[in-house]
């Protein structure tokens, strides 16, 4: 566990290692967390509380980007274990953490109920005198520390962005995109956008990454994964991507074979970008690293034309 300005990041275990992170920020012995992976995160979050000398009583605050399950599904169960924590989430998210059976009947019926048993465990409610809903501008004190919570949409209408005042840094969720380590060369992160299934804005999203640029920060913390620099480069990437994205899926719209052909395009995309970035593993392990974030994406796109 690594820590820079008391923020640790915290890799939840899932799909595969340097894939899904959490973060713990510690402040003068008070502790918040920044998402949570799913249940079978739990025990790490928890080991991660031990090693940076704190306790689940020491824990104030949990505060969600989004409640998609591999940032959020874990969370029922940690607050369950943190006596003086409350939730933070966005507005909008705030309902499926009180009650969450519509979004587990909901992945259910894409992923089936013995895959979600076993990827994420069953969700937990959290009381609702625990939750507290972060409209944009709220603030999160952790020991006279400032968290403020900026709402971001784009990948989801229920995304906010964390920016730690004090350490100059933003915890970006999936809105300032993917960069995992294995892509990482002599030029620094390799990052792409993601969309979500249901709800990708690209005009959103262009919105919100300017509106994180435009605060300077030093890092950016991805869920997917860990802490980043050189934001205005990867932030034009990221922008330059989502416009060649957008083009693809309409070039692949009204085709018959229309998912095929998107996936295929996204593949190409992102195998130029990373050569020409000095990746240079080849498409069947580019296909391996980000083959469920490129179908995702296909799929985003795909909501996004129909709709």
């Amino acid at each position: 566990m690594i820590s820079v300005h008391g923020i640790h990041t915290i890799d939840t275990g899932f799909v595969r290692p340097r894939f899904d992170a959490a973060y713990l920020i510690v402040e003068k012995g008070r502790g918040a967390f920044i998402d949570c992976g799913t249940n079978l995160a739990v025990p790490r979050l928890l080991a991660a509380l031990h090693d940076a000398g704190i306790t689940a009583a020491d824990v104030d605050w949990l505060i969600l980007t989004h409640v998609h399950l591999d940032h959020a599904g874990g969370a029922g169960e940690l607050i369950a274990r943190l006596p003086n924590a409350r939730l933070v989430v966005h507005p909008r998210g705030a309902r499926h953490m009180i009650d969450p059976s519509v979004l587990w009947a909901g992945a259910s019926a894409v992923y089936g109920e013995a895959v979600m048993e076993e990827t994420y465990g069953r969700l937990r409610p959290i009381p609702v005198e625990r939750v507290i809903e972060a409209a944009d501008g709220h603030v999160v004190e952790l020991a006279g520390r400032p968290l403020l919570c900026i709402d971001t949409p784009g990948h989801a209408k229920h995304h906010l962005t964390v920016h730690d005042k004090r350490a100059n840094v933003c915890f970006t969720g999936d809105v300032f995109g993917l960069s995992y380590r294995d892509f990482d060369t002599a030029s620094g992160a390799f990052i792409l956008p993601t969309t979500s299934p249901v709800q990708f804005d690209p005009a959103a999203l262009h919105a919100s990454i300017d509106r994180l640029v435009a605060l300077k920060p030093a890092a950016m913390y991805l869920t997917h994964y860990g802490r980043v620099e050189h934001v205005e480069k990867l932030a034009a990437d990221l922008h330059a991507q989502i416009d060649a994205m957008v083009e693809l899926a309409r070039t692949a719209h009204g085709k018959p074979d229309r998912h095929v052909v998107l996936m295929e395009s996204l593949t190409d995309l992102y195998l130029a970008r990373a050569e020409a970035h000095g990746w240079n593993r080849g498409r069947d392990v580019l296909r391996q690293l980000l083959g469920m974030d490129i179908e995702l994406n296909a799929q985003g796109l795909e909501v996004w034309l129909d709709r």
